[in-house]
């Protein structure tokens, strides 16, 4: 079967986008057709100046979630990222493969150094070297898919490029992967600022559905989205940004299709109102399911230790072949096997 990988990142409470972007598909298609692993890429969250204590909140959060879209442990993988030691080892490999250059010219870093020199301050290190974190996730597990929308197809590409170097140098060992772009509602933009995504470190709380709002906040974060001027509603993404999201949520949420939704509506307030209706639906069976598994954390508990001892025994041959190609020294075994390099019985 075709390995999948897919990570989720705990800086944030999950949100609808993440939910129509990604998740759904996880559990609807990704876990049966393809051998997937679904990640919680915790080391990645550290990227960033943040509180430890959310940082393990939200981590089981993202878990809780995952399983209640729909992840069945049976089918799929779902494991924290720092449960697995082969995620570092690796990582360390292929930045001896990267440059410095590349780290560089990556979208993320570029946006965020900037705006921190504007400040007089300056980024983590990690923030620089992160995307061969992020290859190495994806790399470990000779990964054929990766789902990703178009902000992290740069990333992807990395991945590729480490890869198919690392193999050219040091032999065949990683299979080169390739991104796949979700086929519904792949960016689900702010209900206030339909210009940038509806992400989920995002502050500004009014213009984000987040998978535990209650029924009547996400009525009223959609009943006060940003539309536009104009009296007709018509599905133009470039043009008319507002009304579109709003058509693309509700299509994403009932398998209709916006340009054709857009002729059903006169007004905007008809146009939300079925919207926010169609939202809280999809939102209901997952919030359901949530608060079961809250009330039994023992459960998530036990997928995500048997979900790493999976991930563990899939990543370490490819890791260890990694680091025997690379060059070092394979580690003398435990049982009394002498070391005949430098004449030592161990």
């Amino acid at each position: 079967m075709t390995r999948v990988f897919s990570g989720i990142k705990p800086t944030g409470h999950l949100t609808l986008g993440n939910y129509l972007g990604a998740m759904r598909r996880w559990a609807a298609v990704d876990q049966h057709e393809s051998d997937a692993l679904f990640c919680i890429v915790d080391l990645h969250a550290l990227t960033v100046d943040h509180d430890p204590a959310r940082v393990r909140r939200l981590s089981r959060q993202a878990a809780t979630l995952l399983l209640a879209s729909g992840l069945d442990p049976r089918l799929c993988t779902v494991f924290v990222q720092s449960h697995v030691d082969e995620h570092a080892r690796l990582s360390y490999l292929l930045e001896c493969v990267a440059t410095d250059g590349e780290m560089r010219r990556m979208i993320q870093y570029k946006e965020k150094a900037a705006r921190e020199r504007v400040r007089g301050g300056s980024v983590r290190l990690s923030l620089l070297t992160y995307p061969v974190l992020m290859a190495a996730d994806i790399l470990a597990y000779g990964t054929d898919q990766v789902p990703v929308g178009d902000d992290q197809t740069q990333h992807v590409e990395l991945a590729r490029d480490m890869a198919v170097r690392f193999n050219q140098r040091y032999g065949h060992t990683f299979v080169v992967p390739r991104a796949t772009p979700p086929r519904v509602a792949a960016r689900v933009m702010n209900l206030q600022d339909p210009a940038s995504k509806m992400g989920k470190s995002d502050d500004s709380g009014p213009g984000i559905v987040y998978l535990l709002d209650e029924p009547d906040v996400v009525r009223r974060k959609i009943m006060r989205a940003v539309t536009d001027s104009a009296r007709d509603v018509v599905y133009d993404p470039e043009a008319r940004p507002g009304p579109a999201n709003l058509l693309e949520i509700l299509a994403a949420c009932t398998g209709g299709n916006p340009s054709e939704l857009s002729g059903v509506y006169e007004t905007y307030g008809a146009l939300k109102r079925d919207t926010a209706d169609a939202v809280v639906e999809v939102l209901r069976p997952v919030q359901e399911r949530h608060r079961e598994l809250c009330a039994d954390p023992g459960y998530v508990e036990g997928v995500l230790r048997d979900g790493a001892e999976r991930a563990r025994a899939m990543a370490r041959p490819t890791v260890d072949a990694a680091y025997r190609a690379i060059g070092l020294l394979p580690a003398a075994a435990a049982d009394g096997m002498a070391v005949a390099d430098i004449g030592v019985t161990v």
